[in-house]
């Protein structure tokens, strides 16, 4: 039954029910829409896509597990973003969600359980410097040490943290847990498809805060969750093995240099070296006045040396996987893939196409 996704889609769009029936130009009423959102009838097929689009959602979203939900959502915005978009992409993570906890089940996989580490939710109730804790806690947990991690998609995918990358425009990246009857809530952190590689590293970083962080009200949670995110990619430990624990200056050169070492931008890096009094005052304003006259102050921010993102390829390979053991049909495998057949077809012939290589 759709009545709840149905009601969801329309209370996000801002349509009453009457001014849903003339979206959709009467070709049922009010009072029949209402039945829908009580789960007292079901549309039409042709009432179902009308409805579809005019609230801007699919018809595979109204269809789908009334009981799937997405709770605790963080959107990391680069501009204005409005109510009726946030409700286009958690249509569309709760699309996505679903293919990929069905190719799960199908394998029976029961799906990667959240490595949930120990003492998490980490406080974070009286600093941001707190946040540099609970990144050391994290690594140290998930054995990482104090080395650069090379694939941060990788890793959290292995962990059991369902990964997406779609075109989200306004919008950096979102977290959230998507729950379900009598099973655990599986996190998602979903980053934006048109960034630049360190771009989406530092919003997978910045949304894993958000989900093992528990910040106090009286602390600025955006600003609590970067220093965690620049704590994770940039270890104190690490960054002062590179660039010491003082510096009066450090030039640009080198800068693009340690971008590539730790896989974040130039002034993300800055940022960091600032937080850890590596540099001063003076010489961060000198080095933002820098950035600013290059351009990278504004967007679409991107720097020298813009790096390739990590693609999330676990969902792919699942579906593969499922499909070379016969367990789906080459026509089932491009519906959860929303990909073409002959795109399947010459996968399995061995010839790739771009949308399904995996790493």
């Amino acid at each position: 039954m759709i009545g709840v996704r149905l009601k969801l889609a329309r209370t996000a769009t801002g349509f009453s029910l009457r001014g849903l029936a003339a979206a959709i130009s009467h070709c049922v009423s009010a009072q029949s829409i209402g039945k829908y959102e009580r789960n007292e009838a079901m549309p039409s097929s042709s009432t179902l896509i009308a409805l579809a689009n005019a609230l801007h959602t699919t018809v595979e979203y109204l269809l789908g597990d009334p009981d799937l939900v997405l709770d605790d959502l963080e959107f990391r915005k680069n501009g204005f973003i409005s109510k009726r978009e946030e409700a286009q992409v958690e249509a569309t993570v709760l699309v996505y969600l679903e293919r990929y906890l069905a190719v799960e089940d199908i394998l029976q996989l029961q799906s990667i359980r959240w490595d949930v580490p120990r003492d998490v939710p980490y406080p974070v109730f009286h600093s941001s410097i707190e946040a540099d804790r609970a990144a050391d806690a994290l690594r140290y947990y998930w054995g990482l040490g104090h080395e650069p991690i090379p694939n941060l998609v990788e890793l959290l995918e292995e962990r059991g943290i369902k990964i997406f990358a779609f075109p989200l425009g306004g919008l950096g990246g979102l977290a959230a847990r998507a729950r379900r009857p009598r099973l655990p809530p599986v996190p998602i952190v979903v980053v934006n498809a048109e960034d630049w590689g360190e771009r989406q590293r530092f919003t997978l970083a910045h949304e894993l805060g958000h989900i093992v962080l528990d910040i106090s009200p009286d602390l600025d949670a955006e600003r609590v969750a970067h220093r965690f995110a620049g704590a994770m990619l940039m270890p104190a430990k690490s960054l002062w093995l590179e660039v010491g624990k003082h510096r009066s200056s450090i030039p640009l050169g080198e800068l693009l240099a340690l971008k590539h070492v730790f896989g974040v931008s130039i002034q993300a890096l800055t940022y960091r070296c600032r937080e850890l009094d590596i540099i001063n005052q003076t010489t961060y304003r000198a080095l933002f006045n820098e950035f600013e006259r290059l351009g990278w102050r504004t967007h679409p921010f991107k720097e020298y040396g813009a790096m390739d993102g990590e693609r999330p390829n676990r969902f792919n390979r699942l579906c593969l996987r499922a499909l070379a053991e016969g367990a789906i049909s080459e026509a089932k495998a491009a519906e959860i893939l929303d990909v073409g057949m002959t795109e399947v077809s010459n996968y399995m012939r061995g010839t790739l196409s771009s949308s399904l290589e995996v790493e």
